[in-house]
């Protein structure tokens, strides 16, 4: 984010980073995200008519801010495919099955950043490795920081809430059905939100 990932050195052509807000600077630190208030969804459309909406229930992941320099920072993600939950039971389990995600073989999906780039204000942008079914791909997903505060546990937390898209078909879900009206029963495209609550580590 731009409090996210690695810095990279080898594009001498970018542009000059956007100004650093002086009240991230005290931000600087590792933290952890805490699931109980981080929401990792995804939508997808069904029968080329409707949003099936989803979540991961069961994740944990890290942050390291650096609020001088954003670019340094990291993220890393991991994900119990097991915990996907579409409020329907039946396609949950066709979810987990052979057909889309194979949860016995390849349990977990990762993400580790490796770049990020402050765009200005409070927008962010970080780019990562993204590992589904034993393939790795990036991943750039575009953030918003929402601010940051004490709770009234004494944590101090940091919010953001993110979005991207991706081609499920490049990570190797291809299943489908075709529909008799032209099209197929679930869309390429999928769509990708987050709302991230971390705690800062003591």
């Amino acid at each position: 984010m731009g409090i996210f990932g690695r810095k990279d050195t080898t594009d001498t052509t970018a542009a000059a980073p956007a100004a650093v807000n002086p009240d991230l600077a005290a931000l600087t630190g590792d933290y952890t995200i805490d699931p109980s208030h981080t929401t990792l969804g995804f939508v997808a459309r069904h029968a080329m008519v409707t949003n099936v909406k989803g979540k991961f229930l069961d994740f944990s992941g890290s942050l390291h801010l650096d609020g001088s320099d954003p670019a340094a920072s990291t993220a890393s993600l991991d994900v119990k495919m097991e915990s996907i939950d579409t409020g329907s039971p039946d396609r949950d389990g066709h979810l987990k099955s052979a057909d889309f995600f194979k949860t016995d073989e390849f349990p977990t999906m990762t993400f580790r950043s490796t770049s990020a780039q402050a765009l200005g204000g409070d927008d962010y942008r970080i780019t990562g490795d993204l590992e589904i079914l034993g393939t790795t791909r990036p991943l750039t997903i575009d953030l918003e920081f929402n601010g940051a505060a004490k709770d009234p546990f004494g944590n101090e937390r940091v919010g953001f809430e993110g979005k991207a898209e991706i081609l499920r078909s490049e990570w190797g879900l291809t299943w489908n059905a075709a529909l008799e009206t032209g099209g197929v029963l679930v869309s390429d495209k999928i769509k990708l939100n987050f709302d991230i609550s971390a705690i800062k580590n003591a």
